[in-house]
């Protein structure tokens, strides 16, 4: 089963305007671009929401909307004291802190104000202090929850100068007493503000649906036709990206619900509906889930890997996953283990989960190879991830 991958960034689109020279500053020796390109966000103490709509003061041609491509060589900046950056999430939610990466945020400290907004005009400040000047890593600062749809960092300058320069922010959700519950992927916004982007050929290939739904009020459906390449690379897909970048010996639940439309194409070839990708860029990923011909498999390792579990393929019913992992390039510290509608159908089985030097990212839709000619939907709902089993039955 051969494919590639090569990564686009489909970055959330922001009109902006904004004044002042160019955020110029460098650190000595090799450029802060060269040495954090292949750098991604990771986040401590937070549950990380993605905003929907970025939008900022002014820029110097630095987009706000780069503090969401989940990428530290890229950054919003604007120069002046009073500059600041809104992150729109979409709907009213419990919102307990902010996780933010300063870009030079281990040569300056930057003075800022966290302030929430239910409707976008009156705001209430909820946190005021200085980064500490010491990382260029993700900083949690945290505050007492509040409901709100909006969060706005406003910064007053550094102790260096006047610029506002920020690489990558998320809004935090509310811990849920008692939860292990890392992130929450059940479209229950009514949008894909809980996904970190899209790759799809256009908004009608990934809808969030009031019906059919397994939980809640809104599911996804994920069409393909032959033909949809968003990315320009091998293979048909239409599908959502979750930056979950597991760590090395981290170790999750992960719950899900996928139905097959009754007329879902039998090929004999591959037809992925969930992968945990490795960021190499190319390549079959180290786990998949996959529809071939008649059966759903489960494969572990790349192609051609092992395949773990499989199943008859049942169209027009929800099918129930739980997927227990631990996530390792060594084989004697990684496992799988997966519960399928309420039943252990794969006891826990050692195995790599992990390419070696490579941490791995969520995507789920419908990725296929370009011979299937008919049109693939596939509709998704119910996706947590959580550190125990009782945070996902």
């Amino acid at each position: 089963m051969k494919k590639t991958l090569l990564l686009a960034e489909a970055l959330l689109v922001l009109v902006g305007a904004g004044c002042g020279a160019p955020d110029t500053e460098t650190t000595e020796g090799l450029p802060e671009t060269f040495q954090t390109a292949t750098d991604g966000l990771t986040v401590q103490n937070c549950s990380a929401l993605t905003p929907s709509v970025v939008t900022a003061s002014g820029n110097d041609g630095n987009l706000p909307a780069n503090t969401i491509d989940d990428r530290l060589d890229t950054r919003w900046s604007n120069l002046g004291k009073g500059s600041w950056i809104r992150y729109d999430l979409g709907s009213t939610q419990s919102v307990s802190g902010a996780a933010i990466a300063w870009h030079q945020g281990n040569q300056r400290a930057s003075n800022f104000v966290l302030d929430v907004s239910s409707d976008g005009t009156t705001y209430t400040t909820v946190y005021s202090g200085r980064s500490s000047g010491t990382t260029t890593e993700a900083e949690t600062y945290s505050f007492a929850a509040r409901t709100a749809r909006y969060l706005r960092v406003t910064v007053n300058g550094n102790n260096l100068n006047d610029w506002a320069s920020i690489a990558e922010t998320r809004p935090c959700a509310a811990a849920v007493a008692g939860s292990s519950v890392v992130w929450r992927g059940d479209f229950e916004t009514g949008n894909h503000s809980q996904w970190t982007r899209t790759q799809m050929v256009s908004a009608d290939r990934l809808q969030v649906v009031p019906s059919p739904v397994r939980q809640g009020r809104y599911a996804l459906k994920a069409t393909v036709y032959q033909g949809d390449d968003p990315i320009n690379s091998s293979g048909n897909r239409n599908e959502l990206v979750r930056m979950t970048r597991e760590a090395v010996g981290s170790e999750y639940y992960y719950r899900f619900n996928t139905m097959f439309a009754s007329d879902f194409p039998s090929a004999k070839t591959w037809q992925l509906f969930a992968q945990w990708h490795h960021e190499g860029g190319s390549g079959s990923p180290p786990v998949e889930f996959y529809v071939y011909g008649e059966e759903v498999r489960l494969n572990i390792g790349g192609d051609p890997g092992v395949i773990v579990w499989k199943a008859p393929l049942v169209r027009g019913q929800w099918q129930d996953f739980i997927f227990h992992v631990k996530w390792s390039p060594d084989a004697r510290v990684g496992f799988v283990e997966l519960y399928h509608n309420g039943q252990l159908v794969l006891p826990k089985r050692s195995i790599a989960t992990m390419f070696p030097g490579m941490l791995n990212y969520l995507k789920v839709g419908l990725y296929r190879s370009d011979t299937v000619a008919q049109r693939g939907v596939v509709y998704h709902d119910g996706w947590v991830m959580a550190r125990s089993l009782q945070d996902v039955l």
